[in-house]
């Protein structure tokens, strides 16, 4: 009997074995949608489909892009959590996917439980940007005429709990001065009032900002990372005025919870193959920095800014409901 019951576990697990090899090789068979949970036209989607054109293009099927807004990014969350764990709907989401349920009463979802980590994609210092007509030229005349003008000081966040909310927070308290803080849902709004003078300056992702700099439609003062960025090697950066700041966005791919190991491995070695393409140097030029790794890296990575986040997240009260 015990001989039976060996055989048949060890033929069933090579079954499976058999069965996920196949799938892996097999997969996708059919176009597979990439959820992005903000609306297009801000660093996120320029990111998220810059990767999708470049999976479909590996992989020989086609990846779209589909942007569903709202709930400070948990609808586009939900959706995912909700869908068939087989590799055909996937979440490519900032890092208030995991940030924001934290400054939320109920949360609509648990990103550890609910969502299966494929690939950790980019890491996105973030630019202080401020309108053009601002009296600010760097991180030191902002302090100033912040003191110099209590409480007359605007700063937009794209998305309550993210990166750039956490980051604003933090100069606030650091820096010692006050600002009030305006909620936009996403960044391309946001941008629009700051180039229009409606808010005064915006803590985002590099990529966002530079186009708008470029164009002489705002003014880029300073960097989050802990050295400065190559794309921007004039501007300083945060921790050249306020020591030890340190601050980074950053981009992950998941698919829902259960989905198939060997998807999600699948996925992760085409992700860390689009990283090696032309898409590094591309990303890299607009301040990003790409991030290949394993799905176990991803794993620690998440958790440990998770830490951080929570942190913050409690010091600040900040509240997402």
């Amino acid at each position: 009997m015990q001989r039976r019951h060996f055989i048949r576990t060890t033929l069933a697990g090579a079954l499976l074995a058999a069965s996920a090899a196949t799938l892996a090789q097999t997969y996708p068979a059919k176009t597979v949608t990439v959820i992005i949970p903000f609306p297009p036209g801000g660093t996120l989607d320029t990111v998220g489909r810059m990767l999708a054109q470049k999976l479909g293009q590996q992989m020989g099927q086609t990846f779209i892009i589909e942007n569903r807004p709202g709930g400070l990014g948990t609808i586009g969350g939900m959706a995912v959590k909700q869908a068939q764990p087989d590799g055909y709907t996937l979440l490519f989401a900032p890092s208030t996917h995991v940030t924001t349920p934290m400054a939320m009463k109920t949360a609509p979802y648990d990103p550890l439980k609910d969502f299966a980590p494929v690939a950790l994609v980019a890491k996105a210092p973030l630019a202080i940007a401020v309108n053009k007509n601002l009296p600010v030229t760097d991180v030191k005349s902002l302090i100033a005429h912040a003191k110099a003008n209590p409480g007359k000081l605007s700063f937009a966040i794209g998305s309550t709990a993210s990166a750039g909310h956490l980051s604003t927070e933090l100069l606030r308290r650091a820096s010692g001065i006050d600002y009030l803080i305006v909620p936009y849902k996403g960044s391309a709004p946001a941008y629009q009032d700051l180039v229009g003078g409606q808010i005064d300056g915006f803590i985002d992702p590099i990529l966002g900002s530079q186009a708008f700099a470029k164009a002489g439609q705002l003014r880029v003062i300073a960097v989050t990372s802990k050295e400065r960025v190559p794309s921007l090697p004039d501007v300083p950066t945060v921790a050249e005025t306020v020591p030890g700041f340190e601050f980074y966005s950053w981009y992950g791919l998941w698919g829902p919870a259960n989905l198939p190991k060997a998807v999600a491995e699948r996925l992760n070695a085409e992700v860390n193959k689009a990283l090696a393409t032309d898409m590094r140097e591309r990303l890299t030029q607009q301040g990003l920095l790409l991030t290949p790794g394993s799905i176990n890296d991803f794993v620690a990575f998440q958790k440990d800014d998770m830490a951080r986040a929570a942190k913050i997240i409690a010091e600040g009260r900040i509240r997402a409901d």
